[in-house]
């Protein structure tokens, strides 16, 4: 079966075309995204800009007809943060679908979080026993925790590396005095949730996901994408809290420099870098497993989890 997710985030948009079945790994087959940023394009009254909306419906309707043009069979639209804490967003959403004739679902932020964990559970399997998980996006910092793919625990922060920079960050680099009251705010904000993740139970295995958790461990020395996803990377807590400074320190266009740092996420580098590093040690992380699989795989796995099936297919026939 040929899926396609469409995932209007708060960075990027993404259309994500998979050769998949209930049973078998999701295989890529075709991959367009552009950056829109839309978080940046919220209005004092958090309205979504006429200029980004038409950006957006520009984006899905390319992606509607690829989608076509890709074979795909069934197409999941979704959309996360920026759209769903929008207050024109429900607006946007339906002017949208008339135009492209594609429902778009916004996702809760506990169900970014749980989706996120079952992709996490997925790629890592039941012998890691109780796992911790957590994903920066660009409006919101999810976490997660548990023994089954259903986590005891799944939270959602408006934490998102795109966010702190439009909201808490005036220059480039930041003023240190910027950095450190949004050190301080991160850390009272993820202090709040830890006591309810961790009183079902010590983590076997710590995992992160998301753009921003993979280009951290690429400069901390993590193996490039270009070697494929199924090389072990991880990130130590040392080496988060090292760079977390480093990063503060440095502009855009030095971090832009450094490996496997893309130049369109460059600006909101140090500000994810501060919340990974008030995450792992307000979790008590000493290293996280980073996981290639995050949301979009998990769309694309409970999708596939309520496909029809036939008995004979308990005995393989």
């Amino acid at each position: 079966m040929r899926l396609g997710v469409l995932d209007i985030g708060s960075n990027t948009v993404h259309l994500l075309v998979v050769d998949a079945h209930r049973g078998a790994r999701p295989m890529p087959a075709y991959s367009h995204k552009v950056t829109l940023r839309l978080t940046e394009h919220l209005d004092q009254h958090q309205n979504l800009g006429k200029e980004a909306v038409e950006r957006l419906g520009n984006f899905v309707e390319e992606a509607v007809h690829l989608a076509e043009d890709k074979g795909v069979e069934d197409l999941l639209a979704f959309a996360t943060s920026a759209v769903r804490e929008a207050a024109n967003g429900e607006q946007v959403l339906a002017e949208i679908d008339e135009r492209c004739g594609v429902h778009i679902e916004v996702l809760s932020g506990r169900d970014e979080a749980r989706l996120t964990f079952l992709a996490v559970r997925r790629w890592f399997g039941w012998s890691s026993g109780r796992l911790l998980a957590f994903d920066i996006g660009g409006g919101s910092l999810e976490i997660a925790a548990g023994v089954d793919e259903e986590p005891d625990a799944a939270v959602s922060l408006p934490l998102g590396a795109g966010r702190l920079t439009r909201d808490w960050f005036t220059a480039d680099p930041p003023p240190p005095e910027e950095v450190r009251r949004l050190r301080k705010h991160v850390r009272a904000e993820i202090a709040r949730t830890v006591g309810g993740v961790v009183r079902y139970g010590e983590a076997n295995r710590a995992v992160a996901t998301s753009k921003t958790f993979k280009q951290l461990a690429r400069i901390a020395g993590a193996a490039p994408s270009s070697e494929g996803p199924y090389v072990s990377r991880s990130l130590s807590r040392q080496s988060m809290a090292d760079w977390a400074v480093k990063l503060t320190s440095m502009n855009s266009a030095e971090r832009a420099q450094l490996s496997g740092v893309s130049e369109e996420r460059a600006a909101q580098l140090a500000a994810g870098a501060l919340v990974a590093d008030a995450a792992m040690d307000l979790f008590e992380v000493d290293r996280l497993d980073v996981c290639p699989w995050a949301l979009r795989e998990g769309v694309i796995l409970r999708r596939l989890d309520v496909l029809p099936g036939r008995l004979d297919q308990l005995n393989g026939s």
